[in-house]
């Protein structure tokens, strides 16, 4: 690997290879043991595959004509020894561009019409519709036809102004779109709305997702930009020019689409070549760079460690020409050392976070259940080496025990099932809160107002009472959850009281983030609504867009809470309940084995010969289960990567 953004990048993939290597390995403990549950199957099958086509989303914004592209191709394609992706003068990034590896599919382009912005699908949406795109099969191996294949993402086409108007592309009172007018009377319009571009190439194989994103005109145009595809990438580089600086049309980019809705994002204030005059020294210049650098950072008010200067030209130059000295000078390592020391280990935080959300606690649950057992085996194997030499009226007064023991213990199952019930009433009653139906009883509530008017009035209207409506939703949730853990809270007390059981607390219900993310999307709202292009009546497509990224992002929303909630609740109950099963098996296996032994004393030391096998079989599962856990628990590591 030829840096240390390409090395973590790779280290990443192993290490999230391996993270599916435990996962998988406790997939296959389920099977072998046989406590093969449909649901815990479907959920493992389900997370397995979110972790082998998982993506680091890289998002590259910026204002036309500030080096996007050619940046992408520095960092990412430098090894093609030419551009891969199309960079010239002006705009070459006409439509968002999406570029990754999917090995269930050979090398393609998919590209979206521009039409389908006349439908009410988002792109999400129409990502799923194949039959939607026009796809373009890449030939890797042949420098020509993949240059050619991907100038297609630039194409644009003649349209009337009538046409440009329908689709949303056109406002008369912008003056610039204006003077771009043809003699015939027709304008220019993207041809397509969004680029999929599947390639393999080893940095997209290891889970990286590059979007390039179109200029300010462009990003306005399609709302859902705004509202998912960017605050969804897990980094943002904003590029500006290093001669300009950050122009008003790169603060409004900035303060649109960046600023509020990404955690982790840099400012790159590219084309520092421009700066290398001769008849300047390199202190000169050095200092020139570092007053741009502190004034870019507090123009966008980010930690000035967050601004970085590059050559994106001269770095693509230096790698095809393998120029150290001028690698050196571009600027370029900088950036690459800040993408694998602080947005990999990020994602990775992002990803294992997850992952123990999802089975960390059903991990945990199994090596309870096996330990459980094994205490069991234990404490029986230690009662019968007891009976040894024994008579049978010792024996019978040790099963008389168990049977006491069992019966008290069935008191308590009966008490807990009653206490069980209201659980799943309250669970039901939760849930019920986060149905995709109650979703689309508040909208249907505020849909005619929205609707009715398309103005940015009516918008922020529904906005905020979707807001107000859901926010009660959430705090009748609050309280049942609360209710639900107070009652499980008293359960695992009495059976740790009566019946030894290990004492646990459950879990807490936070939904907090999803919360955060309706609060967002009202924020953007607001942003949307109060920005002076937006207000004006005739923007009734861009409001109607608006309003659909806002329902799709809502009903994305209401489904991670019940997802989130789902799993908490089996996480508060299966526990306890494996625990009550396992229990009550081994009481019943217990009392039988007895009563075998009572029928025929001879008996006593082939149960005790069983016993000492099951032993060392549970032995085996819990070592295996806690070297499972150890393997999902442990964080990413930290490598140290040469420069």
């Amino acid at each position: 690997m030829s840096n240390r953004l390409e090395q973590e990048i790779s280290h990443y993939r192993i290490w999230r290879d391996e993270l599916i290597g435990a996962v998988g390995a406790y997939q296959a403990w389920i099977d072998k043991s046989g406590r093969f549950d449909p649901r815990i199957s479907l959920r493992i099958y389900d997370l397995l595959e979110s972790l082998k086509h998982d993506r680091l989303v890289l998002a590259f914004v910026a204002e036309f004509s500030r080096g996007k592209t050619e940046l992408i191709n520095a960092l990412f394609f430098a090894d093609f020894k030419q551009r891969l992706l199309p960079s010239d003068v002006g705009r070459t990034t006409m439509c968002p561009t999406e570029i990754f590896h999917d090995s269930r599919d050979a090398p393609y382009i998919r590209l979206l019409p521009i039409e389908s912005r006349l439908r009410d699908e988002s792109i999400n949406t129409l990502k799923k519709m194949p039959v939607e795109w026009s796809k373009i099969s890449l030939d890797i191996d042949s420098t020509e036809s993949m240059l050619a294949a991907l100038q297609t993402v630039a194409e644009t086409k003649q349209v009337p102004i009538a046409q440009a108007q329908q689709l949303g592309l056109w406002n008369s009172d912008d003056l610039i779109l204006q003077e771009m007018v043809k003699e015939n009377g027709l304008v220019d319009i993207p041809t397509w709305r969004y680029a999929l571009v599947n390639y393999p190439h080893p940095l997209l194989q290891s889970g990286l997702t590059i979007l390039d994103t179109p200029g300010l005109n462009a990003l306005g145009a399609e709302p859902e930009l705004t509202l998912s595809t960017i605050p969804n990438a897990h980094a943002v580089l904003f590029l500006l020019a290093t001669d300009t600086g950050v122009t008003k049309s790169d603060l409004e980019i900035w303060n649109t689409f960046v600023k509020q809705h990404v955690e982790h994002r840099l400012a790159i204030l590219n084309k520092i070549d421009i700066l290398w005059d001769e008849l300047k020294s390199p202190a000169q210049i050095e200092a020139t760079i570092r007053r741009q650098l502190e004034t870019t950072a507090r123009q966008l008010n980010i930690p000035q460690a967050h601004v970085l200067a590059v050559s994106a030209q001269k770095a693509l130059l230096a790698k095809i020409r393998d120029d150290a000295a001028l690698l050196r000078r571009c600027g370029i390592g900088a950036l690459e050392r800040m993408l694998a020391e602080q947005i990999i280990p990020a994602k990775q935080h992002i990803l294992h976070v997850s992952v123990l959300r999802e089975i960390g606690a059903m991990a945990d649950t199994s090596l309870q259940s096996v330990d459980t057992q094994l205490a069991s085996t234990v404490h029986e194997l230690r009662e019968l080496n007891a009976l040894s030499g024994k008579n049978r009226g010792v024996v019978e007064d040790l099963r008389n025990k168990v049977i006491a023991d069992k019966h008290a213990y069935d008191e308590s199952v009966q008490h807990f099932n009653i206490t069980r019930s209201l659980i799943v009433k309250e669970g039901n009653m939760l849930l019920a809160h986060l149905q995709e139906a109650r979703l689309e009883d508040i909208l249907q509530a505020n849909r005619a107002a929205i609707e009715g008017s398309w103005t940015t009035s009516g918008l922020t209207q529904g906005m905020h009472n979707l807001l107000r409506q859901v926010g009660r939703d959430f705090d009748k949730i609050y309280a049942l959850a609360h209710s639900i853990k107070a009652l499980l809270n008293a359960a695992y007390q009495r059976f740790h009281a009566q019946h030894s059981f290990k004492k646990k607390a459950p879990p807490a219900l936070s939904l907090e983030i999803y919360r955060e993310k309706l609060v967002d999307l009202l924020k953007r709202t607001d942003d949307f609504c109060r920005d002076p292009v937006n207000i004006m009546t005739e923007k009734h497509f861009l409001i109607k867009k608006f309003h659909i990224g806002l329902v799709t992002q809502a009903h994305q929303v209401f489904q991670q809470a019940r997802h989130e909630s789902e799993a908490w609740l089996r996480g508060a109950l299966e526990p306890l309940m494996m625990q009550i099963r396992e229990h009550k098996t081994a009481l019943e296996q217990r009392s039988e084995n007895l009563q075998k032994i009572l029928d025929n004393i001879e008996t006593l030391q082939e149960r005790i010969d069983a016993l000492t096998m099951q032993q060392t079989a549970l032995e085996k599962e819990s070592e295996t289960l806690s070297s499972i856990n150890t393997r999902l628990k442990v964080g990413p590591p930290r490598r140290q990567v040469a420069e």
